[in-house]
């Protein structure tokens, strides 16, 4: 699977210090100011490269986003995740299409887990309204590009249903997106039918079935 790349990779203390101030207060309450300090750098530093405190946050969701997706996507064939296949299967003998099934459901897992997304989506929802209704960020089209990889190998080792790929990659998206974002609007912790692994496990069902030929 083609691995993904990002170039924040020189930036990554100012990001990590971004990280942290987030956690700590929020991005509402977050200065570039505050950054900077915490980074070590100077105001200038920061302002020479990132104008305002959302465009350093977008990056960072960026960087986020993009690792607990590749971290959730189970090895290949090289043992890694950006490995090469030597046959028509996943590396443990699986059909791709179960990697692919596992790795989606791990993601929308993890990121439910992860501290940042549970910071962003309690105190400033609204950051994530653009990537919702009206355009596409970074790290999304990152994650198409990983998801459309996946999905070509599954053509090709014949366990995916053969649709033109950047719909299926898409309408994928769209899914794993709802699943993230809404779960908790529809669990009910109290009744184990209506409990998030009880969600997760419908979403392997989903997945599984979708792409099955």
């Amino acid at each position: 699977m083609t691995p993904i790349r990002h170039n924040h990779t020189d930036a990554d203390p100012v990001l990590d210090a971004a990280r942290d101030c987030v956690l700590a207060v929020g991005v509402r309450r977050t200065t570039l100011t505050d950054v900077a300090r915490r980074a070590g750098v100077s105001r200038m530093t920061l302002y020479r490269r990132w104008p305002d405190v959302r465009t350093l946050v977008g990056d960072l969701m960026t960087r986020e986003w993009i690792a607990v997706a590749a971290g959730a996507m189970p090895p290949d064939a090289g043992g890694g995740h950006d490995g090469e296949h030597s046959g028509d299967e996943a590396g443990d003998g699986r059909p791709v299409r179960e990697r692919i099934v596992e790795g989606m459901v791990a993601g929308v897992a993890a990121f439910r887990s992860h501290p940042l997304f549970h910071k962003i989506l309690d105190v400033d929802p609204e950051l994530l309204l653009p990537y919702v209704l009206d355009r596409r960020g970074a790290s999304q089209e990152a994650l198409l590009g990983l998801l459309t990889s996946a999905l070509e190998e599954g053509h090709e080792d014949g366990s995916v249903r053969r649709v033109r790929t950047d719909l299926q990659a898409r309408s994928l998206l769209l899914v794993v997106q709802s699943f993230t974002l809404s779960l908790r609007t529809m669990t009910d912790e109290t009744d184990p039918d209506l409990s998030e692994a009880a969600f997760l496990d419908e979403l392997r069902t989903l997945l599984e079935r979708t792409l099955t030929p």
